[in-house]
């Protein structure tokens, strides 16, 4: 299939469960119940994409229930698989919502994101793909504001002027030239009171004359490419994208939906959308005039086509803190009031409801839900039975231990000492962790989370930010040096923390 044909649903999706998994070895440490979970169902979206059309929508997502303490890698775990296969991902709080009646966002918000998340991915891969058909079109855009007058636009008009002037020299009996702004005009008359022939110099190239703007226009192009007209200004016209108010309140959108909208119509009505000049050099015009012309390349119709298609069979949200609308033993007082409720308004498009958004109408039905939650104070149980059946899948999360800490801190592409080591060589600093500092900071970490609240790996950022205290700040004065970080540093930075028993006052 050509590149520039590729759907959605073809992009990154065949991976197996066992390829997925080996993917999110690389960023997450453990869990291997839950990413066998995940790599189980995102292959499944896969293999019903192939099945016949009359079985294919009887088949729908079996969506999961992520059990396990905060920092452990529950939100990490569907954000990578979502990037893994290309997936529209929104990563929601489920005590952002409120059941209807009640102030605040309803569920149905969620959808509308998420289509707008999906529109947005589409629209930047077509425009990446565009991307080397527009550098001609910005060049000659670019040449344009370098050498005004230079274009085979404005040559055609010039040709134009000059062709609508001889039929009025035609009133004359002669031919006239039309003048322009400065044009010198000369008479010959006969013995009649009206001239035989008017002449008028109204700065027409000749063709010597469009050779020579040719070759300017050529040179001026090649220093385009070679950087060299980077910092030159010039004046740009700027129009600004007008967007049609955003109506979804009418759709069952929100307060801020509403104010949106009227925003939008309140700039239409005063003029908001007016063009205007400004002096940028060439490097920010490119940027402004590519931005331009890769939006009057793409057909926002075909754009909202794909999205709503990408977002239908392959959407995913995760919604975090599950365990915060869960009522313990039914209870209903206070601020548990609207709890049950937002899990009942939830409930419809989990199962599968159409949507209004401003792109079209959205069937959840084949959307893949991940609910995760700590569920601390209250239990799974706790959640509505008809919520908990449309979330089959539950997987518990482990808390992580000394050598998940240790793991955490050297194996994964993204792991904290890379992270630090990277940031520190732009001051030319270079930083070494040996064996024996990793060791300490993992115990250190597993330790603080017993004692104290379990807030697994993110233990581990307040750590390295106490032991890196004293060279992020002073990093400027150790230009060209290398730092070991050993266990003996590690207990120096930390001496007083280690030895106090309430840690949780110092390392949070």
């Amino acid at each position: 299939m050509p590149e520039d044909t590729k759907t959605a649903t073809d992009v990154r999706s065949d991976f197996t469960p066992k390829e997925i998994v080996e993917k999110l070895d690389q960023y997450i440490i453990g869990q291997n119940k839950a990413k066998r979970a995940v790599a189980i169902a995102l292959r499944n979206r896969y293999r019903r994409l192939k099945l016949p059309d009359d079985i294919r929508d009887e088949v729908a997502p079996k969506n999961i229930l992520m059990i396990g303490p905060t920092g452990v890698g529950k939100t990490e775990i569907a954000r990578r698989l979502a990037k893994l296969c290309g997936a529209p991902f929104l990563k929601i709080e489920a005590t952002k919502y409120t059941e209807v009646g009640y102030v605040g966002r309803d569920v149905e918000s969620m959808i509308r994101d998420l289509m707008a998340v999906g529109y947005n991915d589409v629209k930047a891969e077509m425009e990446e793909r565009l991307r080397e058909k527009s550098v001609p079109v910005v060049e000659d855009r670019l040449l344009d504001l370098l050498l005004p007058g230079t274009s085979e636009k404005d040559r055609r008009a010039r040709a134009n002027e000059k062709k609508d002037g001889a039929v009025l020299g035609n009133i004359f009996g002669g031919t006239v030239k039309p003048a322009s702004d400065g044009a010198k005009i000369s008479t010959q008359s006969g013995t009649g009171a009206v001239p035989d022939t008017i002449h008028i110099d109204d700065g027409t190239k000749s063709a010597s004359d469009t050779n020579k703007e040719d070759s300017t226009r050529e040179k001026f192009r090649q220093m385009l490419r070679e950087g060299k007209l980077e910092d030159r200004e010039v004046e740009l016209t700027i129009r600004p994208q007008f967007q049609m108010p955003n109506m979804e309140i009418i759709a069952g959108g929100n307060m801020e939906d509403f104010e949106s909208g009227m925003q939008s119509i309140a700039g239409m009505l005063s003029g908001g959308n007016k063009t205007k000049r400004r002096t940028v050099s060439i490097r920010e015009a490119r940027k402004i005039i590519t931005e331009e012309v890769l939006d009057s390349m793409i057909d926002s119709d075909k754009v909202a086509e794909e999205a709503k298609n990408r977002v239908e069979q392959s959407g995913i949200i995760f919604i975090d803190e599950i365990d915060k609308i869960a009522t313990k033993n039914g209870e209903t007082h206070g601020q548990d009031v609207s709890r049950e409720g937002v899990q009942r308004d939830i409930l419809p498009i989990v199962e599968g409801s159409n949507v209004n958004t401003k792109y079209g109408v959205i069937d959840t039905t084949h959307i893949l839900f991940i609910a995760a939650g700590a569920f601390s104070v209250s239990a799974p149980s706790d959640l509505i039975p008809e919520f908990q059946g449309r979330f089959p899948l539950r997987v518990e999360l482990d808390a992580l231990k000394k050598e998940d800490f240790r793991r955490i801190l050297s194996e994964p592409r993204n792991a904290l000492t890379k992270q630090y080591a990277a940031l520190l060589a732009t001051e030319g600093v270079t930083l070494n962790f040996t064996d024996d500092a990793i060791e300490r900071m993992s115990f250190l970490a597993e330790d603080v989370n017993s004692r104290s609240e379990n807030i697994g790996a993110r233990r581990l950022h307040t750590i390295m930010e106490k032991v890196l205290d004293d060279i992020s700040f002073t990093a400027d004065e150790h230009n060209g040096e290398t730092v070991n970080i050993d266990a003996k540093y590690v207990d120096e930075k930390l001496d007083g923390l280690v030895a106090d028993q309430d840690l949780s006052r110092y390392i949070l």
